[in-house]
């Protein structure tokens, strides 16, 4: 009986089925004495926040990853977030061309959801690709990681440390064993540019690198050269906005050298993307430059990528519809190229379901928490951004607040649109009615 329920699931609700399943099985993990440090105790809800946290791909924490968990926590946390950046039914094929197992249609449509790819004859190709890109990605970057690492470190340690850090980075997770993310290393270019290049690649989509490497710069589809254009110039807004507002602050970058000033700015102008990763302690940012952040973490990375938000390709498409209905165009185009109808409302769907969401949340929390309004914002649009920046207030937030944050983190995680159809999908008739004018603006 319980197989013929499950397989008359949505694809939407299987899904949610599944990262529930994973989380489950990581609060369980989590709570077992042999991963927590000897004298520390770990409460159901912070386990549940952590394997949640970790399975969105987020970072925020209400307990220190290196000071509290033992390796084997450390391990299951870098294991939840592999499964939370491959994305669960990626996860699933790699166990099925483990064992052999064919993979059925309904199990490809499946992965096609949890993808957000519109090709169900790919689907398998696409996360094969995926497992290789992401293992090839992050072991280069363990292994430049261990580079540097080595010279600070003992080898065993600094190998342990290359991998999680890898791992967490090119998933977009933030998780980090220093306790203090990455402040020690603001004027270490080295590091600054492998932990970017990690979330970067891993925040603009698998379907991006495929086309890139398999059509070239020049034969790129509508999808990806919105993703590549929006992202650069994010890139380059969110660095100069950053270098500008914080300057002068001497709590930030303004005591630092033009060279630190420079790559603090484009480390904190990039990570709020779903990155997690900081060099600069974010709660000592002015607060017009929080809320600069805010709106970075709100768009997020790129569709079919390790990162969240409501997506870079969710935002340039509204614009282009502001833009394309300003200068009096009926038809909404950009690159010679016509967008269809379903795809402008999905996107003003994922706007408008995300904005009620982090409203809804943002309102309890200010009832419920003793935080000022900004800090309550920036941890609600980290949470559904799957960020993991902090002004520091995860760990003092009452468990009631630790729970909407949990809510809002793995709704960020299987998508607004997801959760929304898979709760609320009905059997409608088929028909069309007659059209009529209404009034608008």
């Amino acid at each position: 009986m319980f197989k013929i329920k499950i397989s008359k699931l949505s694809s939407g609700r299987f899904l949610i089925l599944g990262y529930l399943l994973v989380i489950s099985v990581g609060t369980f993990f989590l709570l077992l004495p042999i991963s927590t440090v000897e004298g520390e105790v770990t409460s159901f809800i912070d386990a549940l926040f952590t394997a949640t946290s970790a399975t969105a791909v987020t970072g925020l924490i209400t307990l220190n990853t290196m000071e509290h968990w033992t390796r084997f926590g450390q391990t299951v946390i870098m294991l939840l977030i592999q499964i939370g950046g491959f994305g669960f039914m990626t996860s699933t094929t790699l166990l099925f061309l483990i064992f052999g197992k064919r993979v059925s249609l309904r199990e490809r449509l499946i992965i096609m959801e949890d993808l957000n790819y519109n090709k169900i004859s790919g689907a398998i190709s696409l996360s094969k690709y995926i497992i290789i890109l992401t293992f090839t990605t992050e072991a280069l970057g363990a292994l430049l990681l261990f580079l540097y690492f080595k010279k600070i470190m003992p080898s065993a340690r600094a190998v342990y440390f290359a991998v999680f850090h890898a791992i967490s980075a090119f998933n977009n997770a933030g998780f980090d064993l220093f306790g203090n993310s990455l402040l020690d290393f603001v004027n270490i270019p080295y590091i600054n540019i492998v932990i970017t290049f990690l979330f970067i690649i891993g925040g603009i989509g698998f379907i991006v690198i495929d086309e890139v490497f398999s059509k070239g710069l020049k034969n790129l589809s509508l999808h990806s050269r919105l993703v590549l254009n929006t992202s650069l110039i994010l890139i380059i807004l969110g660095t100069f906005s950053f270098f500008f507002l914080e300057y002068t602050n001497p709590a930030t970058i303004g005591n630092l050298s033009l060279k630190g000033k420079l790559l603090g700015s484009y480390f904190q102008g990039v990570t709020p993307r779903t990155a997690g990763f900081n060099t600069i302690p974010i709660e000592r940012l002015r607060d017009v430059t929080l809320f600069i952040i805010i709106l970075f973490m709100f768009i997020g990375a790129s569709p079919g990528s390790t990162g969240g938000g409501v997506k870079t390709t969710t935002i340039v498409t509204l614009l282009i519809v502001i833009y394309n209905m300003s200068v009096g165009k009926e038809d909404i185009e950009a690159f010679g190229r016509r967008f269809r109808d379903k795809d402008i409302y999905k996107a003003l769907t994922v706007v408008v379901i995300s904005l009620l969401l982090i409203t809804v949340v943002t309102i309890v929390l200010s009832s419920t928490e003793k935080f000022s309004f900004i800090q309550i914002i920036f941890e609600v649009f980290s949470a559904f951004g799957t960020v993991g920046l902090s002004t520091g207030i995860t760990a003092r937030l009452s468990n009631i607040g630790k729970l909407f944050i949990i809510f809002t983190m793995f709704v960020g995680r299987v998508g607004p649109v997801t959760l929304a159809v898979a709760l609320g999908r009905r059997e409608y008739k088929k028909i069309r009615y007659p059209a009529e004018d209404i009034l608008i603006g």
